[in-house]
């Protein structure tokens, strides 16, 4: 097993949840101020200040295009800037943390005392009225090119380290986004905290969710990601994002408005204008970054993921070329070599390929290669010195720790991650030499043994006390802590020559992590149906991450997490291993794991009934491919997702507001409903306004003037998927399916 069970930020994050009712609202107070004259231009954006005097004054933001809509606005007489100081205790045990946040003093009340113009830049100051005194702060908005507008909001005393913006909202704007969220796809009426973490074991399922936590404080809430960005856009066509780094909470719960909160003494953000929701995604990712065209042989096949050695895979390879299935690559976790522990199968995190347990390992490649098979390994940015290495064995974390290239305590020794029965140290990439020397593991171990791509695990566990280079704070960089990892990754391939042609998959991720990762996969699902942490929960993850420019990402098929113990039993079934396939043959990538312990899964190879219908899906996904390398290319060139909410093609639509997880959309083109519940033979699909054709049958379905539901077949090895009926290619995607044995 190349993860560890998952170290949850549980405490914390249930409490940036729940816990504080939110500021608040404060009044809004001024001096004179003619407010027929309250107009300022900026750029393609103008600023008005609206009302007749301070008690019902808003400021509101508009986009010269729609000079009738605000892209924002404060609430008439109410506070729009707020500020507070906090003493938050942060308490962390393997991995999970705990949180105890004391507000000591609240600033809710706002007084403006300036507000003008220079150039296209807006400022307005005033003072914050406390309990006792009060606190200077500053407002700046200025465009960044036609569709952005940056604001700036700051505060004189940096010991008021909590910055608050509220804003108008209304009962009916609905929010999505916020990177990947597993449990809801609109998050109106919800506080959303955003703090890079493990997603957890049952998120809020029970009983495992609370026997996890009693446990082992690790069985995560429905707020809980891998991924979290501070971005979303509604159903309003308004979208902002945060430019901080540190924790932020987006309070969605009241009707009638949003309060953002960042952990800083200066919040930064930026508006975002577009025409539909594609066009704001465009605009967004114009800043986040978007994701390279993934090469041409993921393409091609299945990426099996395996473990157990040379024979192993020659066995496994043997049994799908006997049914002709088609093969993109090897997913080799175990290459370093594996141990048991108490969570199962775990690897030896020491960068170094095990001879022992892969022997004859370039003839397995080069046998693999004639046949176009690519190799894939595992790496993370944890450390471990492997207790049975052989003689001569390279020692990484004894390396890193000769050239202080690890996170330390604040006592000065090396910060010690409890894993399962193991502890691990932590590469600090904050330090360049850090981030020099394991870019050159990566490119030495990794490209060195003729590896095309890798998962590149983690990134989302950096200790809150840890201690990194310089002046750099860990609370500050924890966030960050996963962009950077996946650019060492990005760096290493691409220094190597090897940028278009290596695929590397991230986890953790947080603003500007499309800008380097080369794909993106969920985590760690529990092998199970429902909506909180199985099957269900992956689609939401990669439709509200596709919203924030995770435009390639995937799940592992069959789900990850296991247990095989009394009260808290998950494990693999074949039925569902077969949905999750059909799951994944209409998705970006298909990629299979054992799961963290393997004999008490069903595998894609425990019966030939299984494995026919796995190589069945593997052909469907390939015979879609020309399809789905287009959608790749409009991806990199505009930042769409590959599968998409439907929202983002009929955002007029009231139903397609309403869905979560029962269907997507593949492009403009598809849209796929897939069975997510066991013993279903059938499933209903929505088809917005218009003829929808289905696949298996050509029959054309629908109402050109009306969204129709259908309640449609879906036996195994066959889920329900649609294309549009003007589609000019929908002939091809019919032959090609048609032709798959």
């Amino acid at each position: 097993m190349p993860r560890k069970p998952s170290l949850v930020l549980v405490p914390l994050l249930a409490w940036l949840a729940c816990g504080d009712p939110g500021a608040p609202a404060g009044r809004l107070e001024g001096g004179a101020l003619d407010f027929a004259s309250g107009s300022w231009s900026l750029g393609a954006f103008e600023a008005r200040l609206q009302g007749t005097s301070w008690s019902d004054a808003r400021l509101a933001l508009y986009h010269r295009s729609r000079p009738r809509e605000p892209v924002w606005a404060s609430l008439p007489g109410q506070a729009f800037v707020s500020a507070a100081r906090g003493d938050e205790t942060v308490t962390e045990t393997r991995g999970s943390f705990v949180v105890e946040d004391e507000i000591g003093e609240r600033c809710p009340d706002q007084r403006v005392e300036a507000i003008g113009s220079e150039g296209d830049e807006l400022w307005l100051s005033g003072r914050l009225r406390c309990a006792g005194r009060e606190l200077g702060y500053t407002l700046r908005a200025a465009p960044d090119g036609a569709h952005q507008l940056r604001l700036y909001v700051s505060v004189d005393d940096p010991s008021f380290d909590r910055v608050q913006l509220s804003y108008q909202s209304d009962a009916e704007e609905r929010f999505f986004g916020f990177g990947e969220q597993f449990t809801w796809f609109d998050l109106k009426g919800r506080r959303v905290p955003i703090l890079v973490t493990e997603q957890g074991i049952g998120r809020g399922r029970q009983p495992i969710t609370w026997l996890v936590d009693r446990i082992a404080g690790a069985g995560g809430d429905w707020h809980t990601s891998y991924a979290p960005v501070p971005h979303y856009l509604t159903t309003r066509n308004r979208s902002l994002f945060l430019e901080n780094s540190e924790i932020s909470v987006f309070d969605l719960r009241r009707a009638d408005r949003v309060q953002v909160e960042v952990f800083s003494p200066e919040l930064r953000a930026r508006i975002v204008h577009g025409d539909d929701p594609l066009a704001l995604i465009r605009e967004y990712t114009a800043y986040a970054g978007r994701m390279r065209p993934l090469p041409d042989w993921v393409h091609h096949g299945a990426i099996i993921g395996v473990q157990g050695g040379t024979e192993r895979v020659r066995e496994l390879l043997r049994e799908l070329e006997a049914r002709e299935t088609p093969i993109a690559a090897f997913w080799l976790q175990d290459w370093v070599g594996q141990r048991t522990t108490s969570f199962g199968k775990q690897l030896w995190w020491n960068w170094v390929l095990d001879r022992e347990r892969y022997p004859e390992w370039e003839a397995l490649l080069a046998d693999l290669a004639a046949r176009d098979i690519r190799v894939m390994l595992y790496v993370n940015p944890f450390l471990v010195e492997r207790e049975d290495a052989a003689p001569g064995t390279r020692n990484l974390r004894r390396e890193a720790e000769a050239r202080d290239l690890l996170v330390r305590t604040p006592a000065g020794g090396i910060h010690e991650t409890r894993i399962t029965s193991f502890s691990a140290a932590l590469v600090d990439l904050s330090k360049e030499e850090a981030r020099d020397w394991m870019v050159d593991v990566i490119q030495q171990q990794l490209l060195g043994v003729g590896a095309s791509g890798w998962m590149a695990d983690f990134g989302e566990a950096l200790p809150w006390n840890g201690v990194l280079a310089g002046d750099v704070a860990a609370p500050a960089y924890h966030n960050r802590y996963p962009e950077v990892w996946a650019e060492v990754n990005r760096r290493a391939i691409d220094e190597a020559g090897r940028g278009d042609d290596v695929v590397f998959f991230t986890r953790s991720g947080f603003t500007r992590s499309p800008r380097h990762s080369t794909l993106f996969w969920l985590g760690d699902q529990l092998v199970s149906w429902d909506a909180h942490d199985g099957i269900k929960s992956a689609v939401t993850g990669i439709l509200s991450g596709g919203i924030s420019g995770f435009a390639f990402n995937h799940s592992d098929i069959g789900g990850y997490t296991t247990l095989d113990r009394p009260l808290v039993g998950f494990t693999r079934s074949r039925e569902l291993l077969q949905r999750w396939s059909e799951l994944a043959a209409f998705g970006t990538v298909f990629r299979t794991h054992e799961g963290n312990d393997p004999d008490a899964n069903h595998q894609i190879d425990s019966d030939p009934e299984t494995l026919d219908h796995f190589s069945r899906m593997a052909k469907i996904h390939a015979a879609w491919s020309f399809y789905r390398d287009a959608l790749v290319r409009e991806a990199a060139a505009t930042g769409a997702p590959v599968l998409r909410h439907p929202y983002l093609h009929y955002p007029d639509d009231p139903t397609v507001r309403t869905l979560r997880y029962e269907q997507f959309m593949l492009g403009r083109e598809l849209m796929v409903a897939p069975v997510l519940d066991p013993g279903h033979r059938e499933v209903e699909i929505y088809l917005p306004a218009g003829l929808w054709v289905n696949v298996w049958n050509g029959k054309v379905r629908g109402d050109q003037e009306h969204g129709t539901w259908r309640q449609v077949a879906a036996p195994p090895g066959r889920p329900v998927v649609f294309h549009r009926a003007e589609w000019r290619e929908g002939e091809r995607l019919r032959n090609a399916l048609a032709a798959v044995r």
